[in-house]
């Protein structure tokens, strides 16, 4: 099978996560031991995640002429990701703030920076053969590139989170959307995958979490239960079924098992520490469905 070429268009952030023993509710102060910084951005995650997974990526993005920026780029680019389509400067690095309790649960507030400043100016999509999208930077750049994508008929993945209002022409150019089971409400008021297909995508992928994920084409509803493994902290876990989901997709798999492999990548990415450091290899997604079945 030749290797996928997919150009990914979306945030770089620095995460700074602690672990907790709970989460904090409203108003509360909640100590845990320390704090660890890593790369992170949903764009980047699944850039990366993506790679690992033996996909070609290119990255196109933003980041801030500072420490920050330099990390996150020399970090996303020691794992083969191009990084030639990241533009810098004009605000600081984006940052995400991620606190982790034990069991994996956890709470992210983003603060965009540069990824509030991404335009489509440039933008290049010559040998792609997929474009995968999510919403941490501006609506109108990912708007740009879907159509831009649809036109040179390029299959637009979008993973609609963190969810935002305004989707409907976004939607229209879009072949497979990913969303979770609130973001699935938000845009359509029901967590069956058949109710968004109206909104425009061919294909419609909820996940649910410990649960596994459900999918539809408008032919086959497809339900696929999650891996059993032992959960260290799903931060990163939804990046990485994206991007799992976004090649088998693009290889044209067949819808349940690329929910299969989906659930199964996603899972790894939550057995280990931090959003790239625990994103897995396609040996291991192999090695565990192996083993599931």
């Amino acid at each position: 099978m030749s290797e996928l070429s997919l150009v990914v268009v979306g945030s770089l952030n620095v995460d700074l996560t602690v672990p907790v023993t709970r989460l904090p509710a409203p108003g509360e102060t909640v100590a845990g031991p320390g704090a660890h910084r890593a790369p992170g951005g949903k764009g980047a995650n699944q850039a990366v995640a993506a790679a690992r997974l033996g996909a070609r990526v290119r990255l196109v993005g933003r980041v801030g002429d500072d420490d920050f920026g330099r990390e996150v780029l020399a970090a996303v680019a020691a794992e083969g990701v191009d990084v030639s389509g990241v533009t810098t400067g004009g605000a600081a690095t984006g940052m995400a703030l991620v606190v982790v309790e034990e069991g994996g649960e956890n709470m992210i507030t983003v603060a965009r920076g540069a990824n509030g400043l991404l335009d489509a100016a440039g933008l290049d999509l010559s040998g792609a053969d997929a474009l995968l999208l999510q919403l941490e930077i501006p609506l109108e750049v990912c708007l740009a590139a879907a159509v831009r994508a649809k036109a040179a008929g390029i299959p637009v993945i979008l993973n609609a989170a963190p969810f935002r209002p305004g989707l409907e022409d976004l939607l229209r150019h879009v072949d497979l959307l990913i969303v979770n089971e609130s973001e699935a409400v938000a845009l359509g008021g029901d967590t069956d995958p058949a109710a968004l297909l109206a909104l425009g995508p061919g294909t419609v992928v909820i996940t649910l979490g410990e649960r596994g994920a459900v999918a539809t084409d408008g032919h086959e509803l497809v339900r696929v239960p999650s891996f059993g493994v032992e959960v260290v902290d799903a931060v990163g876990a939804g990046d990485t079924f994206c991007a799992q989901l976004a090649i088998s997709y693009t290889y044209r798999r067949p819808l349940r098992e690329a929910l299969t492999r989906a659930c199964a990548a996603g899972a790894l990415a939550t057995t280990g520490p931090g959003a790239q450091s625990a994103m897995p290899a396609a040996r291991q997604v192999e090695r565990l469905m192996a083993d599931a079945s």
